[in-house]
């Protein structure tokens, strides 16, 4: 698992274009610096690693587009120790991106494959989430509710009520919400029955899929 500085010069690139495309928090451009994305795909696709594009990984998953993970990352405005769900934990690139954030992360993936393979390869590289869990997202995680921000990495085709459910007052969800494409939708927590809801535009994620394989 190398890390040159070859690498770490095309993660400063990478870095670069992001804050052109309006990413401004330096927290989240400093974790896109640090992160060896590249250790996160397969090796053989090594040069695309640092390209803002996302990229196949294992059981017809892809490990997000480096600018979703930002924006997605800034607009969450993590603050340190913040309770954090992640539905869908993929290839924990976003995860290790929580992580560099100092948030408290529980991450949920239902794909066996990919929860096995993650939870073992975040540890090895020095990320460690509060908990992995394999499970259905569309459930949440209620035994450690409430959350003071949830996120949701995978297209949902309606908003599951009990990720609302699970939010603190004052917390936020931000999950893409759509079929084809989905429209980044955050919900801010205003008191027991109130959420603000707010439309942050189109983007593209692999489907959220409900239930266990």
């Amino acid at each position: 698992m190398r890390d040159t500085s070859k690498h770490q010069g095309l993660r400063r690139k990478l870095a670069d274009v992001l804050e052109r495309k309006g990413i401004t928090d330096r927290n989240v451009l400093n974790a896109v610096r640090k992160i060896p994305r590249h250790l996160f795909i397969d090796s053989s696709f090594e040069a695309h690693a640092y390209q803002d594009k996302a990229f196949p990984i294992a059981a017809n998953q892809t490990i997000s587009q480096p600018y979703t993970v930002a924006f997605q990352s800034q607009t969450l405005e993590i603050k340190k120790g913040d309770r954090v769900l992640e539905i869908g934990t993929g290839s924990g690139y976003q995860t290790a991106v929580l992580l560099e954030l100092d948030a408290e992360v529980y991450t949920i993936e239902r794909q066996q494959e990919l929860f096995k393979k993650t939870s073992l390869f975040l540890p090895k590289i020095g990320y460690k989430p509060k908990r992995f869990i394999f499970g259905d997202g569309y459930k949440g995680l209620e035994e450690k509710a409430p959350f003071d921000k949830i996120i949701v990495t995978a297209g949902a085709p309606y908003v599951p009520k009990p990720l609302l459910a699970q939010l603190k007052v004052g917390g936020m969800l931000l999950i893409p919400v759509g079929d084809e494409t989905q429209i980044m939708t955050q919900f801010i927590r205003k008191s027991a029955t109130e959420f603000d809801k707010k439309e942050l535009g189109d983007f593209a994620f692999v489907p959220m899929l409900e239930d266990k394989q």
